[in-house]
């Protein structure tokens, strides 16, 4: 394996845990349209990792999907709003100490499968925006995660990256462009096929593809 000249991230289970946070706010919409506030956060998890669409008609597949759209549109509003007006979500440990370290060798980047603003919330919050040459997100191109993975790849002329991420999904991305992909257990998702784990996130610094 080449040694590794960048490092895309995945961000729900991977840096950031907005479980609650999510849970809470698409409970009050699900409210408004008069559906019962039965979300928690684990129940949020099991869909994280899936873009916002295909989240919405796994939980609400059985309601119109006139409706479903609407609830869609407006969980995705409220929610990044939300979160980014009351600071909210955790930052796992060790992120900012492990990405000071990594952003003197490595070019970092970010793709995730949610909405538009939710990368740009994580990033103001967490006052990481200089650590990050580029991202995407599933809502501004309407592609899988791999295909966007192929874009960031392109766009910056990254030649050996590897994909950091928590789920089943993250693993097929990276593959779907023949990259490594390196599992964080911590997460969301249980991973059984990858090139290296991490328990904690500032493992990554003593991976050996990295040394």
């Amino acid at each position: 394996m080449n040694r590794p000249d960048s490092i895309i991230f995945d961000l729900d289970g991977t840096m950031w845990d907005t479980r609650d946070d999510v849970a809470e706010i698409w409970n009050e919409v699900f409210v408004k349209y008069g559906f019962e506030a039965s979300l928690t956060g684990e129940i949020v998890a099991s869909y994280m990792g899936l873009p916002y669409n295909e989240a919405m008609e796994q939980m609400l597949g059985h309601i119109p999907e006139e409706i479903r759209i609407k609830m869609m549109d407006e969980c995705a509003s409220v929610e990044t709003q939300k979160i980014d007006e009351r600071n909210g979500g955790k930052i796992f440990p060790n992120v900012k100490e492990t990405l000071d370290e990594l952003v003197k060798d490595y070019r970092l980047f970010i793709v995730s499968n949610c909405q538009k603003g939710y990368i740009e919330a994580f990033l103001r919050i967490n006052r990481l925006e200089e650590y990050f040459e580029d991202t995407e997100n599933a809502e501004n191109t309407g592609l899988q995660k791999g295909e966007n993975n192929k874009l960031v790849i392109e766009r910056n002329n990254l030649k050996n990256p590897v994909y950091v991420g928590d789920t089943k999904g993250d693993a097929r991305s990276a593959e779907f462009v023949r990259i490594p992909f390196v599992y964080a257990e911590y997460g969301f998702d249980t991973v059984e096929k990858y090139d290296a784990k991490i328990a904690d996130f500032s493992e990554l610094l003593k991976l050996d593809m990295f040394n």
